[in-house]
């Protein structure tokens, strides 16, 4: 083991996701050096779909990446709302949504914001935190390669974890996974479709919604569509003990798939990347602690129900900046304002991510009819405007934490 020290405000960031990256390039820009260590070899490449609500492209123009970042939604896209036989009926269109988000791919975001990075960021691949101590004047850090496994031990002015719902730097500073990890009892399933759905154009979204299970597919003007697969469970451990595809097709039978869904089933199947996982909310009663703080997933994963975890890794790591430029010579008295700020949203955002899991996913029955009442009542002439009235008020995702802080 070999133990560095360099002078300087250092700031570790554990992953190269976008909370990870907006971090390092605020940071940088509030004056500190940043170093960014991630456990995969290399950088991901393409990733699922995202909507960048107006809280995440306040932040993404003033990081000065939003345009770079561009925008996949398509002036004519449509949604249908579809059955296993193909009967299909219009949907609430994405457009539609009060506050309607820029669909991108997660790479379009990375992308983006790595490419803003300063020359002289230090990043570090095949790399992982494998101790943290924390003392007056910071922390020192015990990271792993883990293809070689080499150490070094450095201090660091600040650590952090931006390293997503599973944090390690959450494990080895506030505890186990379980004390934070809130189930949510559903599964997902994401991937990239290899061509779009047969029958419909490029830009066509479709909803198939039934009682605990649905799949829903999202269009792009120049790029194939994403889909995205969600189910109840009550055993959630027994979702891993098969492969992903396995799982998926036994949640969505024992009825014949029909001619959409097993089109997404398969191109799920022959995917080269993918993402299967459970759904948990993390709740703590506090993001930081010393010299160590969390952002992102890490802290708070919002899920893909909300649509807010990409919005509010930009957000969250510009007000982290901001906070720490206010406050130059007392770390703990930033982090301290930087959570007070923005926890009242955060908790927000996290009931109505809850809530918004039975419109993309009815438990039952009688959730999926009353999911089906809404849409009528937002897709009609008649009643739009009723909608409209009702939801005018709901501009939570649009809101510019950042500034309002």
């Amino acid at each position: 083991m070999t133990t560095s020290a360099t002078h300087g405000r250092r700031v570790l960031i554990v992953g190269l996701g976008i909370a990870g990256i907006a971090t390092a390039l605020r940071l940088h820009r509030a004056g500190w050096e940043p170093v960014i260590i991630e456990r995969a070899p290399e950088r991901r490449k393409g990733g699922y779909f995202i909507g960048l609500f107006g809280t995440g492209q306040a932040s993404a123009k003033r990081l000065g990446v939003l345009e770079a970042m561009g925008n996949r939604n398509h002036p004519q896209s449509k949604t249908f709302e579809v059955d296993r036989a193909n009967r299909r009926r219009k949907g609430m269109a994405f457009a539609d949504v009060p506050g309607a988000p820029r669909m991108l791919l997660r790479g379009d975001v990375e992308n983006a914001l790595f490419d803003a990075l300063p020359e002289q960021a230090e990043i570090r691949f095949s790399t992982v935190p494998t101790r943290i101590e924390q003392g007056e004047r910071g922390a020192e850090v015990t990271m792993t390669h883990t293809k070689t496994g080499a150490t070094v031990t450095e201090r660091f002015d600040l650590v952090v974890g931006a390293d997503g719902m599973r944090s390690t730097v959450r494990k080895l500073v506030f505890g186990l996974h379980e004390d934070y990890l809130y189930p949510l009892n559903y599964m997902i399933g994401a991937a990239i479709l290899s061509k779009p759905v047969r029958g419909y154009n490029l830009h066509d979204g479709l909803v198939l919604a039934e009682a605990g299970r649905s799949a829903w597919v999202f269009p792009f003007a120049d790029h194939n569509p994403g889909v995205l697969f969600s189910y109840r469970v009550d055993d959630v451990d027994a979702q891993f003990r098969r492969p992903p595809i396995e799982s998926l097709r036994k949640a969505y039978g024992p009825e014949p798939a029909g001619p959409v869904l097993r089109q997404l089933l398969d191109d799920f199947a022959a995917a080269d990347e993918y993402l299967f996982d459970s759904v948990n909310q993390v709740r703590m009663n506090c993001w930081h602690k010393g010299r160590v703080v969390l952002v992102g997933d890490a802290a708070w994963c919002l899920t893909l129900y909300s649509g807010m975890g990409a919005s509010t890794g930009l957000a969250g790591s510009e007000l982290l900046g901001n906070m720490l430029e206010k406050y130059p010579d007392d770390v703990g008295r930033a982090l301290v304002a930087w959570e007070e700020k923005l926890r009242p949203f955060i908790t927000e955002l996290q009931a109505d991510g809850v809530k918004m899991r039975a419109f993309f996913t009815p438990s039952g029955e009688a959730q999926r009819i009353l999911r089906s009442a809404f849409l009528r009542l937002a897709s009609s002439p008649v009643t739009r405007p009723i909608f409209e009235r009702l939801t005018i008020k709901d501009k939570l995702k649009t809101r510019d934490i950042v500034v309002q802080a």
